[in-house]
């Protein structure tokens, strides 16, 4: 689709599974599964949804979903989509209604697009939990490398030093040769800064105390990359907050501050893993902020076409 000056596509890294009680937090499942139903193992798809802006003058990625570097345990834990490569023998109870449906990773969207890996200048990251930068690196003849050779990525200082020495509690959630193998490339940021013109990053604590939101603003029109504040169009409720989120009350009190102006100034907002809605205008009615599909982006995780 066009944003004033700016081509943007919504891309797909597949999708994953995680525990409902994780996504939802302190909200009843007899609430929440009746927005997103739960597996036999409690786990909900979600999506792994990025973004591909030409600008004009540069290729910029927003995101690199969850990647492949990976396991056949891990792969089988999170039920990644597509894990067709599994061995019989890993393969558990719960794990592959997920891998039934055949999918283009990240990169083969970005080829199909017309965009080769060498091709994209810059690449931003809100944070670096590993559903989040999975791309940012590949396997290369035993060694780990940059995906995009000639990009520059762009991550919070903060969320790079708590990536190097996350705490017991989010531990699991950083995966060192993901993002490591880029730091020669990586460009740290203090705060919320422009990227290149009409693309800036804003923090928003909560999820973790230095994630990013992306803005995207030309002629006018303006989209907002939301990340894991509202990691789905369900979580657009001001409680629904994930229990991963370190800080929930900042949570909390972003949204309440944020929300409104989105539904106020009709910004389009992406979601991260919200499998069947990644993009939506939020509306309010009878008091309460609700998500509307932006119908040109609505199609289902894995079958999406560019607009």
């Amino acid at each position: 689709m066009r944003l004033g000056d700016f081509e943007v596509q919504i891309l797909s890294d597949g999708s994953f599974a995680l525990d409902g009680g994780q996504i939802f937090g302190v909200v009843p499942k007899v609430l929440w599964e009746k927005k997103m139903p739960a597996d036999e193992c409690n786990r909900i798809r979600l999506g792994l949804n990025c973004l591909l802006v030409r600008t004009g003058r540069e290729n910029v990625v927003i995101e690199t979903g969850i990647g492949d570097k990976f396991d056949a345990k891990f792969a089988t834990i999170y039920g990644i989509n597509p894990v067709q490569r599994l061995p019989e023998e890993a393969r558990m109870r719960c794990a592959d209604k997920y891998a039934i449906t055949p999918v283009r990773r990240l990169p083969e969207e970005l080829r199909h697009l017309g965009v080769a890996a060498d091709k994209v200048d810059l690449v931003i990251n809100t944070h670096l939990h590993f559903d989040h930068c999975g791309w940012n690196t590949r396997s290369e003849h035993g060694a780990t490398v940059p995906t995009f050779p000639r990009a520059r990525y762009f991550i919070q200082r903060g969320e790079w030093e708590h990536a190097l020495a996350p705490s017991e509690r989010d531990r699991a959630n950083y995966i060192e040769n993901f993002f490591r193998p880029v730091e020669g490339r990586t460009i740290f940021l203090d705060g919320d800064e422009e990227i290149v013109p009409g693309i800036r990053v804003q923090v928003l604590p909560g999820h973790n105390r230095n994630m990013q939101a992306v803005w995207i603003e030309s002629r006018g029109e303006r989209m907002c990359f939301i990340s894991d504040l509202v990691p789905t169009s369900t979580h657009v409720r001001y409680p629904w907050i994930m229990a991963f989120d370190l800080y929930p009350m900042e949570t909390l009190a972003n949204k309440r501050r944020l929300l409104p102006e989105l539904v106020r100034d009709r910004v389009l907002v992406v979601f991260p893993h919200d499998p069947s809605m990644p993009c939506a205008r939020l509306v309010e009615r009878d008091g309460k902020i609700m998500a509307v599909a932006a119908q040109e982006w609505a199609s289902p995780v894995g079958k999406r076409t560019a607009p």
